[in-house]
C-alpha cells in the first residue's frame, strides 16, 4: 500500500524495466527515510519477473561497511559460477576480492597476494552480469545503497556507467544526506517527494481503517506525507504507545521511537532475537538463534521470531531473518544498553566463522584497549587490502589503533589508517588522523617525513599553500641519505606545486638543490620527472638529453619518463613514453593511474596533432577521471578535448570544454590547466579567422601577472602568438614577448619551444626558409607551408605560391584539420587554382570511442579483447560496432583497416 501515490514512478519504472531488453541503463532512486524507495524496488522486481527478466539483489547494511566487497558479494553470489568464463585476471581479481579459491570456495588471501585493483573487479562485474543477462534480460536491484561498502558502492557505480547497450537496468535506492560514489554520480535520478494530501488519506483509511477522526488527522499531520509514517504512527497509538511526536525531533526519530514502542509487548526471548540480529552482519537466522541461545543460556529457536514478525519488525524467510526496514533495526539498536550490546557482540564473536567478520565482533565487545584484538584488526587490515578493499582496511586500521595500549603502536596504526585513507582521497579523514597521530605520542622521524608528505601532497600541488614546496624541499633533504625513495616522493609532491602554480624562483631552485642531493643516478626517471616539473627551462637540456639516452621502458619508469618528457615541450618523445605504460595500465585495472597517463599522452599527441590517437585518448581519458574521481585531471583532459576541437573547427564544442577547464582550474589557481585553456581558446580563434581574438586570449598566457600565465606552457604558443598578431596587423604588441622567449631558447632545447620560435620569425619577417628547412613535426611544417605560400601570393607571385600551397592543403587535409584545410584552398584560389573539398574520413563520421573501437578492431583484436581494454563487456563492443560499420560503409572487419588506420 505503500504505492498509493506513487503512480506516475510505477510507470516510469515500468517503462524502464520493458526496454531493457533494447539497452539497459541505471537509475538512483533517492528521498528521505520512509519514502517508500524500497517498495518501489520491489514493485520494479514484481514487473521483472512478470516480463521474464531475471532478478540479482543487495543491499547496504551499515553493521557491513566496514567489510569489504560484502555488498557486491550478495549481489553476484548467484552468478558467481560464470566467473570461469571471465579473463583470467578478471577470474583472479573477483576470487580474490571476495576471498574465494579458483574454485568459489572460501580462502583466506594468501599473505603475499597482490591486492586487485578495484576497477579491475569492476570489470569483472561488468562481465558476469553480461554473462547472466545473456539468455534473458536482468534487473539489478541495490537497496539502501548509501550503507553500502565502499568498495561495492564504487563498482556498482562504474558498472552502472557502461550499461548503455546491455540488457540489464540497475536500480538503486539511496537516502538523502548521504555522501557517497552514487551522490553526484551524474547517473539519472528518480526523486521520491512526500505524499500530496490526497494520496496520504489514501494509505491511512486503507491501511488504519476506522480511526477516530482526531487520530486519523494527527496521524496525517504528523507524518507529513511520509508513507512509513503514514502506516506505522496509527500502529503505535493503537496499541497505546508513546508515539507522541515530540517537538523538535526529526521524523525518523519518531518513527524509530514507534518501532520500539512496539517492541515493549513482545517477549524477553524475542527482544534477545532481535537484538542479536539487528548487531549481526548477516542475516543468517542460524547464527543469530546460536549466539542468543549463548547471551541467555537457553536454546533458541525461529518460534521465539513469531510475536516479532506478527508486529512486522522483522520477516524470517527461509534460512534468513530480514528487518522490514532500517529504521527497525535502528531502533533495536539504539533501545539496547552499551553493555547488552557489548555482550551481545562478544556472543555474535564466538558464531561467526568469517575471521573478518569475527575480529568486528570481538572488537566491538571490548570497551578497553586490547593489544590481542588490535593485532587481529592490523591482519585484517592487510587481508583487506589485499582483496582491493582499502576503505575496509583503513577503517580496521584505525579501529585498531583505538584498542591500542602502546602509544608508539597507536601512532603508527594512525598513521596507516591517514595512509589508506590518503589512497582514497578521503581528505577530512586524513586530516583528523594525522592530528591524532601527532597526539598520540612521539613520533619518529621517519614517521613525521611521512606525514609531511601525505598532508603536503594530498592536493596534488593545488590549492594555494605554495611554500608547501619549500617545506617539502627541506624535509627531503632530511631523508635524502636514510630513505632516498622518500625523499623522491617528497620532492614529487613539491615539484608539483612548482608545476601547477607559481611558488617563486627561490622556491623552485630549492627543490632543484634538494633533488640533486638525493643519491641516485642521474638519469632515473623519478629525479628527471622531480626537475621537469621544478624547472623545466633551466634544467631543461639535463633532461631532454638523459631522455634521449634512455632505451625502451614501461610500466612506471615509462610513465615518469613521459611526464618529464612533456613538461619540457619534447611530446613526441613523451606520446611514445606514455605509449609503452598504457597496456600494463589496462591490464592491471589501475585507472586512476590510466586516467593521468592518457591524459598527457593525448596532449602530447594533440600537440604533434595526431589526431588518431589524441581524440579517443582524450575522451577516455575524461570518463577515466571522472570514474575516478579526479577532477584536476579530468580538466585536464578536458584542455586536450578542447585543443582537438579548435584544431578540427568545431568552434562552439572548443569554448565549450575550455569553459569547464576553465571553472575546475580557478578554485586551485591551477596555472597550467588555465594556461592549456586559453592555448585552446585562441587555437579556436586562430582557426576561425578570428585574430584580433585570438591574439587577446594567447597574450594572457605571457602576462606574469595574469592566472593564465605559465612559465613552461607558454613556450608551446609562440608561434601562435606571433600568427596572431601578424594577422591582426599588430605584429609590433608582440615584439617584447619574442624578444623574451627567444632568450628562453637560448637556455633550453625544447622542441615545442624552438618550433614556436622558428614559425614565429618567419610570420613577422617573411623569411620561411629556416621553418620549412627544419624537418619539424607535420603540424609546424604545414604551417609554414601555408605561411610562404600566402607571403608569395601577396608578393604578387602567384604561379610559384601555389606548390606549397598544395603541399599545406594536402598535410591539412590528411591531419583532419578542415579549417586549416579550408584556409589553403582559399589561397589556392586566389592563386587561380581550384581544388577539391576534403572527404570526410572516419575521425568525423566516429564518436571517439567509436573511433578507438574500430581502431582495436582494425588492428585484430576481438570484441572480448576490446573490452578488455576499454572496460566494457563484449556485448557492448559488439552493439558499437554494428553501428560502426554503416558509418564506414563497410561490411565487415576485415574492411576497417584500410579506413581507419
Amino acid at each position: 500500500m505503500l504505492l498509493i501515490g506513487r503512480e506516475n514512478e510505477i510507470q516510469l519504472l515500468g517503462g524502464l524495466v520493458a526496454r531493457t531488453g533494447d539497452g539497459g541503463g541505471a537509475t538512483v532512486v533517492c528521498g528521505e527515510a520512509g519514502i517508500g524507495k524500497s517498495a518501489l524496488l520491489t514493485e520494479a522486481g514484481r514487473l521483472a519477473g512478470g516480463r521474464g527478466m531475471r532478478v540479482l539483489a543487495t543491499g547496504g547494511v551499515q553493521s557491513e561497511a566496514q567489510l569489504a566487497f560484502a555488498g557486491l558479494y550478495r549481489l553476484l553470489r548467484p552468478v558467481i559460477d560464470h566467473a570461469d568464463r571471465l579473463p583470467r585476471p578478471q577470474q583472479d581479481a573477483v576470487h580474490t576480492a571476495f576471498g574465494l579459491s579458483p574454485t568459489g570456495t572460501p580462502a583466506e588471501s594468501p599473505a603475499g597476494s597482490t591486492e586487485p585493483e578495484l576497477f579491475l573487479v569492476a570489470l569483472a562485474t561488468l562481465g558476469l552480469l553480461a554473462e547472466a543477462a545473456a539468455h534473458r534480460p536482468l534487473l539489478v536491484l541495490v537497496e539502501d545503497a548509501q550503507w553500502l561498502d565502499r568498495a561495492s558502492a564504487d563498482v556498482l557505480v562504474f558498472v552502472a556507467r557502461r550499461l548503455e547497450f546491455e540488457p540489464v537496468l540497475l536500480l538503486a535506492a539511496l537516502r538523502d544526506g548521504f555522501p557517497g560514489p552514487f551522490t553526484g554520480s551524474g547517473l539519472p535520478e528518480l526523486a521520491l517527494t512526500r505524499l500530496d494530501r490526497s494520496a496520504a488519506e489514501r494509505v491511512v483509511d486503507d491501511r488504519s481503517p476506522g480511526l477516530p477522526p482526531e487520530t486519523r488527522e494527527r496521524v496525517l499531520r504528523e507524518a507529513a506525507g511520509n508513507p512509513l509514517a503514514l502506516v506505522e504512527l496509527p500502529a503505535g497509538l493503537g496499541a497505546g504507545t508513546s508515539a507522541d511526536p515530540a517537538a523538535g525531533l526529526p521524523l525518523t526519530a519518531r518513527l524509530e521511537r514507534a518501532f520500539a514502542d512496539r517492541m515493549t509487548a513482545l517477549p524477553p526471548a524475542t527482544r534477545d532475537m532481535l537484538l542479536v540480529a539487528a548487531l549481526n552482519d548477516s542475516e543468517s537466522l542460524a547464527e543469530t538463534m546460536t549466539a542468543a541461545g549463548l547471551m541467555t543460556g537457553q536454546d533458541r529457536t525461529a518460534d521465539d521470531l513469531e510475536p516479532a514478525v506478527t508486529a512486522r519488525l522483522v520477516e524470517v524467510d527461509g534460512e534468513q531473518v530480514r528487518f522490514l526496514h532500517p529504521l527497525m533495526r535502528s531502533a533495536v539498536h539504539g533501545r539496547a544498553g552499551v553493555g547488552l550490546r557489548r555482550r551481545t557482540h562478544a556472543a555474535l564473536a564466538l558464531v561467526v566463522e568469517f575471521e573478518d567478520r569475527r575480529v568486528w565482533h570481538r572488537a566491538a565487545a571490548t570497551d578497553r584497549p586490547d593489544e590481542a584484538v588490535a593485532t587481529e584488526l592490523e591482519v585484517a587490515a592487510g587481508r583487506a587490502q589485499r582483496r582491493g578493499g582499502v576503505a575496509a582496511a583503513a577503517a580496521a586500521m584505525e579501529r585498531a589503533a583505538r584498542l591500542s595500549a602502546d602509544p608508539d603502536r597507536r601512532g603508527e596504526r594512525l598513521l596507516r589508517a591517514a595512509e589508506l585513507a590518503f589512497e582514497l582521497g578521503q581528505s577530512e579523514t586524513v586530516t583528523r588522523l594525522l592530528a591524532e597521530t601527532d597526539r598520540a605520542g612521539l613520533l619518529s622521524e621517519r614517521q613525521q617525513w611521512r606525514i609531511a608528505w601525505i598532508r603536503d601532497s594530498f592536493d596534488d600541488g593545488v590549492l594555494g599553500r605554495t611554500r608547501a614546496a619549500w617545506s617539502l624541499a627541506r624535509i627531503a633533504e632530511r631523508a635524502a641519505a636514510d630513505d632516498p625513495h622518500l625523499a623522491l616522493n617528497l620532492l614529487y609532491g613539491a615539484a608539483l606545486r612548482c608545476w601547477w602554480t607559481e611558488p617563486g624562483v627561490e622556491a623552485r631552485q630549492s627543490v632543484v638543490a634538494a633533488a640533486e642531493r638525493v643519491p641516485v643516478d642521474g638519469d632515473d626517471p623519478r629525479l628527471l620527472m622531480v626537475l621537469a616539473f621544478a624547472s623545466p627551462i633551466e634544467h631543461g637540456r639535463i633532461v631532454l638529453d638523459a631522455l634521449r639516452r634512455q632505451s625502451s621502458h614501461s610500466g612506471r619508469a615509462a610513465r615518469m619518463l613521459g611526464n618529464a618528457a612533456h613538461a619540457v615541450g619534447a611530446f613526441d618523445l613523451a606520446a611514445g613514453f606514455f605509449a609503452g605504460s598504457l597496456a600494463g595500465l589496462r591490464a592491471q585495472g589501475r585507472l586512476a593511474l590510466l586516467a593521468r597517463a592518457l591524459t598527457l599522452h593525448a596532449r602530447s599527441c594533440a600537440q604533434l596533432v595526431d589526431l588518431g590517437v589524441a581524440i579517443p585518448a582524450a575522451d577516455e581519458a575524461y570518463r577515466l577521471a571522472r570514474d575516478t574521481s579526479q577532477p584536476l585531471v579530468a580538466a585536464t583532459a578536458q584542455t586536450a578535448r578542447a585543443t582537438l576541437a579548435a584544431l578540427r573547427g568545431e568552434q562552439d564544442e572548443a569554448y565549450r570544454l575550455a569553459a569547464e577547464a576553465e571553472r575546475a582550474a580557478l578554485p586551485g589557481a591551477a596555472h597550467a590547466v588555465l594556461a592549456a585553456v586559453q592555448i585552446a581558446r585562441g587555437s579556436a580563434a586562430l582557426a576561425d579567422g578570428r585574430n584580433e581574438d585570438a591574439l587577446d586570449e594567447l597574450q594572457r598566457v605571457f602576462d606574469p601577472a595574469d592566472p593564465a600565465y605559465h612559465r613552461a606552457i607558454r613556450c608551446n604558443a609562440v608561434g601562435d602568438l606571433a600568427e596572431a598578431a601578424v594577422r591582426s596587423g599588430r605584429p609590433e604588441s608582440v615584439s617584447g614577448v619574442i624578444a623574451e622567449m627567444t632568450a628562453v631558447g637560448r637556455r633550453t632545447p625544447s622542441p615545442a619551444l624552438h618550433s614556436g620560435l622558428r614559425h614565429a620569425r618567419a610570420m613577422l619577417t617573411g623569411d620561411f626558409g629556416e621553418a620549412l628547412a627544419a624537418g619539424s613535426w607535420p603540424f609546424p611544417g604545414a604551417r609554414a607551408q601555408l605561411g610562404y605560400g600566402e607571403w608569395l601570393r601577396r608578393q604578387r607571385r602567384p604561379a610559384e605560391s601555389r606548390a606549397p600551397l598544395r603541399a599545406a592543403r594536402d598535410s591539412f587535409d590528411a591531419m583532419g584539420l578542415t579549417p586549416w584545410g579550408d584556409r589553403a584552398r582559399a589561397e589556392l584560389r586566389a592563386a587561380g587554382e581550384t581544388s577539391r573539398g576534403r572527404a570526410p574520413d572516419a575521425r568525423d563520421r566516429l564518436t571517439p570511442q567509436e573511433l578507438q573501437i574500430a581502431q582495436m578492431a582494425a588492428e585484430g583484436l576481438t570484441n572480448r579483447e576490446i573490452g578488455q581494454r576499454l572496460y566494457l563487456s563484449h556485448r557492448t563492443v559488439s552493439t558499437h560496432l554494428h553501428r560502426i560499420f554503416p558509418k564506414l560503409g563497410v561490411t565487415s572487419r576485415a574492411d576497417l583497416r584500410d579506413t581507419v588506420i
